[in-house]
């Protein structure tokens, strides 16, 4: 049963014109795409022989890391694609394959990792190869974009969006259906890292004015290590906030279940003192 009530805010009220604004993603209108063409090159990243030679995979993105080390001022920006199925494409039956995982993308400018989830850690599937050698594809699988696809675009829409600087204002954009984005800034050692993610899930109370996102995946970078390596060090994890002060990450780690067995599973928690952002999109 659906029950609405005058009580709650409508949507699009407006809120306070002296907010600040701030650009950030439309997560709504972002996509990325990557393309393999058999013809120019043999897919790496393949468990099965694709039907056809040629396939763009468009998909959602979910969050964009921007990760600057501070003593050089370099700065990499990652996103993460929507979560999907491992599949056959353009067949006639039997579309997803066995084992089956999910599957996440996530790309930098040049380089790309992605993130397969099966029954149990650590399960490492057949890789097709056109040369008929026996090799084997792991759960996370890195490279070079020019080594493993013809071609990969990153399309993020960027526009302002207003900042919400009070609970009140928080609580009552999210009542009144607001499209809402978060920012969380994080930093540790030689580095600092920028996470903008759509806010999927808020919980709000206009009686004591409290707020607190919880939603995910987004990514999380590890703050350690070379520059050179910081697309391999990066988890999937969910965020919670409910200030601006500091974030609660529970990341996606293998965890044992039973002996020697282990799922990949969000549920090692990490808190970091952050800077976060409430940004209302609408």
């Amino acid at each position: 049963m659906l029950i609405c009530s005058d009580r709650v805010s409508r949507p699009n009220t407006p809120l306070p014109e002296q907010s600040p604004t701030l650009k950030t993603i439309d997560f709504s209108r972002s996509v990325l795409t990557f393309r393999h063409d058999s013809t120019k090159r043999p897919s790496r990243t393949a468990s099965h022989k694709p039907r056809f030679s040629l396939n763009n995979a468009r998909i959602a993105i979910e969050c964009r890391c921007r990760v600057t080390h501070l003593p050089t001022g370099e700065t990499q920006s990652f996103v993460l694609g929507a979560s999907c199925k491992t599949e056959r494409i353009g067949v006639e039956r039997d579309i997803w394959t066995e084992p089956n995982g999910d599957f996440a993308p996530i790309f930098s400018d040049d380089r790309f990792l992605l993130l397969k989830t099966f029954a149990r850690a650590g399960i490492e599937v057949d890789l097709f190869s056109p040369d008929g050698e026996v090799r084997k594809q792991p759960d996370r699988q890195t490279g070079t974009i020019a080594d493993f696809f013809d071609n990969v675009r990153i399309d993020l829409v960027e526009r302002e969006g207003t900042e919400l600087s009070t609970p009140e204002q928080i609580v009552q954009a999210t009542l009144s259906n607001r499209i809402l984005v978060a920012r969380t800034e994080i930093a540790a050692q030689d580095y600092s890292a920028q996470i903008d993610h759509p806010v999927k899930t808020m919980n709000a109370n206009e009686r004591d004015m409290i707020y607190q996102t919880d939603t995910g995946p987004l990514l999380l970078p590890d703050l350690s290590g070379d520059p050179e390596t910081m697309i391999e060090r990066l988890e999937l994890a969910f965020a919670a906030f409910n200030c601006p002060e500091w974030t609660e990450f529970v990341v996606r780690v293998p965890t044992p279940v039973r002996g020697d067995v282990s799922v990949y599973h969000y549920s090692h928690p990490v808190r970091f003192d952050a800077t976060n952002r409430i940004i209302d999109m609408s």
